[in-house]
């Protein structure tokens, strides 16, 4: 693809590296950004220099927060004894679509996949395992996807929490085999919360 512009084709070059976006739509985007107002273009790549300059990591479940602890692990009114575990900020953020879960969240930052060489030390296990040990949790939930990557990571999980006191459950499988949770609808991610089961019930089909 030729440019007219070293300065455009620059530009291209950086939005086509954003996942689901070629050359053709990043070209699109740039001369659509051509014709708007400098202002406007100034407030949309500032905001995106204000997200990586000034975001955080809550503190206590490792979501994306504007403050040092997200605002639902700030929340008294969320029952701290119930921790949903899910494998990332999208999967949380659909679970609280749904309305239908008060506890809080446990963002795991990735599954464990061998083939891409990501194990337990890469995700935020070790933090998990100590947030239960330290007695408060009573029940934990495994919202991860269906996969491959997703059930080896429930697997690990159990395999290090299964001789301590607490409840471990799963989400129900009425979500297909091999679903990303993230792209589950509300109804459906919902009801699979509302009727999860012991995880052990998993292990034995």
């Amino acid at each position: 693809m030729n440019f007219p512009s070293k300065l455009v084709e620059n530009a291209v070059t950086q939005l086509s590296s954003l996942p689901g976006i070629g050359k053709k739509s990043a070209l699109r985007l740039v001369l659509h950004m051509l014709n708007q107002e400098k202002q406007n273009i100034n407030q949309f790549g500032n905001s995106f220099i204000d997200l990586i300059n000034n975001i955080n990591y809550c503190s206590e479940c490792y979501s994306i927060s504007d403050q040092e602890i997200c605002e639902i692990c700030s929340d008294h009114k969320r029952d701290r004894s119930t921790i949903c575990v899910v494998e990332d900020i999208r999967v949380m953020m659909a679970v609280e679509n749904t309305l239908q879960f008060k506890g809080i969240y446990h963002v795991l930052g990735g599954l464990i996949s061998p083939m891409d060489g990501i194990g337990p030390s890469d995700i935020k296990v070790e933090e998990l395992v100590q947030k239960v040990q330290n007695g408060e949790v009573k029940e934990i939930i495994f919202a991860l996807s269906t996969t491959m990557e997703g059930d080896t990571t429930n697997f690990y999980l159990f395999r290090r929490l299964k001789d301590i006191n607490i409840k471990i459950s799963s989400i129900a499988r009425g979500i297909a085999i091999g679903d990303e949770l993230e792209y589950t609808d509300e109804i459906t991610l919902g009801t699979a919360i509302s009727s999860r089961l012991p995880y052990e019930n998993s292990l034995s089909k």
